[in-house]
């Protein structure tokens, strides 16, 4: 009895062949309705996110930010580098004049100008030209950090800074290059505090 009730359990312990749809079934389906209804639908917060120093100075904070947002320097020690070298020349202050007279820009006869003291007559000169053209005020801080950001010399270093995760160490190579200081002094100093204050928000 029980050799014969086995192969019948088996039987039908099988799922049919047919337990799916097949292919016409599938391609002659009615259409999935995926309208959204735009009143009931939750909208999704994308949150951006960028290196911020809280506690620094509105000029502080408009630089790092423009640099961000004009370059595709993401790098905190990159960033930090490029700020530390700014404090070190101008004290992130743009109508400053090599000594410390606050001036307009055609006010500054000697010495170097401005966020990243230009001091060469073709890159002073430079800033001048560009604000010029496109309308910008060349004491000003959004007028310098255009040009600062656009200047072939800055331009031409620019990869240097950009997706390497180098040390501040090593980052501070192409800022003399980009910068030509004659004096270092605490520029290097102000990178790594600078890496202590940035927070990714």
């Amino acid at each position: 009895m029980l050799k014969k009730i086995f192969p019948l359990l088996l039987a039908t312990s099988i799922p049919a062949a047919c337990a799916y749809p097949s292919i016409s079934e599938i391609k002659n389906s009615p259409p999935v309705d995926v309208a959204v209804n735009v009143e009931k639908a939750v909208p999704i917060e994308v949150v951006e996110k960028e290196w911020k120093c809280p506690g620094c100075t509105p000029n502080e904070t408009y630089v790092l930010k423009q640099l961000q947002e004009s370059t595709n320097i993401s790098d905190r020690n990159a960033l930090a580098t490029i700020m530390g070298n700014i404090k070190q020349e101008s004290n992130f202050l743009p109508n400053i004049c090599e000594g410390g007279a606050r001036v307009p820009y055609e006010k500054c006869l000697t010495g170097g100008y401005g966020l990243i003291q230009w001091t060469s007559i073709g890159r002073y000169r430079g800033l001048g030209i560009f604000c010029k053209k496109y309308g910008c005020d060349p004491s000003s801080l959004t007028g310098q950090v255009r040009y600062m950001v656009n200047e072939p010399q800055f331009q031409k270093l620019l990869p240097e800074f950009e997706g390497h995760g180098w040390t501040v160490d090593q980052y501070m190579v192409p800022s003399y290059y980009w910068l030509g200081w004659g004096i270092k002094g605490a520029r290097q100093t102000y990178a790594y505090q600078y890496t202590k204050k940035l927070v990714w928000a």
